[in-house]
C-alpha cells in the first residue's frame, strides 16, 4: 500500500506540472505513435483473477476507461495507417494511439470486438496460428495452471521444481547460478515461477518440464475453456469488421531462446498460414513477450514483415520499423492507491515515465548500431 500511495503521489504531482510530458520527450516516446498492447479481456475482473494471472487481465469496463480516457488525448488510428505513414516518413502532426491485443484469445472477440465496434475504434489482435480454433493452450497458460495448482496444494514448489530441473537435465543460464538456486530463490509465487521458466528456456525444453509437471499435479478443467484461442470464423468476421490481424508466431515461442531455423520457421510459417486460412496480405507481427535480438529481427525481415511490435523502448537502427514500442495495459496499471482509475496515472503511463526509471528485462544481443533511444525513431529502413 504504502509503495502504491508513492506511486500515485509521484503521478500526480508529475501529470499536474507537466514534467511526465518532458520525461516522454526524454525518453523518446513523445516522438513515437502511442501503441497499447492488451491481452486478455474478461467480464468480471476479480472472478477471472482468482484462477488466472491478474497481470494479463482487464475487465470490459476498464477497458473502455481506458479507451475513453485515450480518445480524448488522442486521435485512434489503425496498424496499416500507421505502418504508410512511417514507412513514408509521414509526420504526425497531432497525437494518434492505435490498440493491439496479444495471442487472439476468444474472449477478446466475445469482450473488447463488440466494444471497439460500437466506439468505432480500430484495433489489430496478433495471434498463434497454432493454436486458432483448438482447444490447446498457450505453453505459458497450462504451465501457470500447472504451478498454480501446485502452489495450491501447500507443496514446497521451489524444491520439487528444482529436483524436476536437475533430474530432466534442464539449467536455466541465467544470474550465472545453477538452475537448482535459482528456482529456490525466485520461484516465490506461481506467476513468477512462470516467468523464470518461460522466459529462460526453449519452448523444447518448456515443453517437457510441463509434461513433468502433468504427471504430478492436475489442471482444473474448469478453467480451460475461457483460455481457448479465437476460431478461423472469428478471425474473419473481425477482419471484415476492420480489425487488422497481425502474427504472434505459430506457437509463442520466445525467438530469442530459439535456434535460427526455428526463429523462421515460427515467423514466416505464422505468415504463410494466415494469408492462406483468411486470404489477406500480413504486414504485421508482434513478438512474443516483446523478445527480441538481432537475428530475430532478422528472421521477421526476411519473412516479409513490414511492421514489428515490441514492449521496451529499444530500437534496432537498420529495421527500426520491426521494432516498434508498445505500452502494455491491464486492470490496475491505471489505478491509483484506492483502486481508482487515474487520468494521472495513465498520463504517465502513455509517456512510459515508469519505464524511464526502470531497466530493460530483456536481453537483445546487441551490435554497435543498437542503442535504446535512436535519433531517427520513425525513420523506415
Amino acid at each position: 500500500m504504502l509503495r502504491r500511495l508513492a506511486k500515485t503521489g509521484i503521478a500526480c504531482a508529475l501529470h499536474w506540472t507537466g514534467a511526465n510530458k518532458l520525461i516522454g520527450v526524454l525518453n523518446g516516446s513523445r516522438n513515437m505513435p502511442l501503441v497499447l498492447n492488451y491481452h486478455r479481456v474478461v467480464e468480471d475482473y476479480a472472478a477471472s483473477a482468482g484462477h488466472y494471472m491478474p497481470e494479463l487481465l482487464t475487465s470490459r469496463r476498464m477497458l473502455e476507461r481506458q479507451l475513453d480516457w485515450v480518445g480524448r488525448h488522442f486521435r485512434f488510428i489503425s496498424l496499416d495507417e500507421l505502418g504508410t505513414r512511417l514507412e513514408c516518413g509521414e509526420p504526425f502532426d497531432e497525437p494518434v494511439a492505435a490498440i493491439t491485443f496479444d495471442d487472439g484469445y476468444r474472449d477478446v472477440y466475445d469482450h473488447a470486438f463488440p466494444l471497439l465496434k460500437r466506439k468505432g475504434i480500430p484495433s489489430a489482435v496478433f495471434v498463434v496460428t497454432g493454436l486458432i480454433g483448438t482447444s490447446r493452450l498457450q505453453s505459458y497458460d497450462k504451465l501457470y495452471l500447472l504451478l498454480d495448482c501446485a502452489f495450491s496444494l501447500g507443496r514446497s514448489v521451489p524444491c520439487d521444481l528444482a529436483r524436476l530441473l536437475h533430474s530432466l537435465g534442464i539449467r536455466l543460464p541465467m544470474l550465472g547460478m545453477d538452475g537448482v538456486k535459482q528456482v529456490r530463490h525466485l520461484a516465490r509465487d506461481p506467476f513468477t515461477a512462470m516467468r523464470v521458466l518461460f522466459t529462460a528456456l526453449p519452448q523444447a525444453e518448456l515443453c517437457r518440464v510441463i509434461e513433468a509437471l502433468e504427471a504430478e499435479v492436475a489442471i482444473d478443467e474448469s478453467a480451460l475453456k475461457e483460455l481457448h484461442a479465437c476460431s478461423w470464423d472469428m478471425l474473419a468476421e473481425m477482419h471484415r469488421a476492420g480489425v487488422t490481424i497481425g502474427s504472434h508466431t505459430q506457437t509463442h515461442a520466445l525467438l530469442t531462446n530459439e535456434h535460427w531455423h526455428k526463429v523462421l520457421d515460427e515467423t514466416a510459417g505464422s505468415r504463410q498460414a494466415l494469408e492462406r486460412k483468411l486470404g489477406i496480405t500480413i504486414k504485421h507481427f508482434a513478438y512474443p513477450n516483446g523478445s527480441f535480438n538481432d537475428a530475430a529481427v532478422r528472421a521477421v525481415a526476411v519473412s516479409g514483415y513490414a511492421l514489428a511490435y515490441t514492449t521496451c523502448l529499444h530500437r534496432n537502427l537498420t529495421y527500426p520499423l520491426l521494432t516498434i514500442p508498445r505500452t502494455f495495459l491491464w486492470e490496475n496499471s491505471c489505478m491509483d492507491a484506492l483502486g481508482h482509475f487515474s487520468p494521472s496515472m495513465m498520463s504517465c503511463r502513455t509517456n512510459r515515465v515508469f519505464d524511464a526509471f526502470a531497466p530493460c528485462d530483456q536481453h537483445h544481443n546487441w551490435t554497435s548500431e543498437s542503442p535504446r533511444f535512436p535519433a531517427s525513431a520513425v525513420t523506415a529502413p
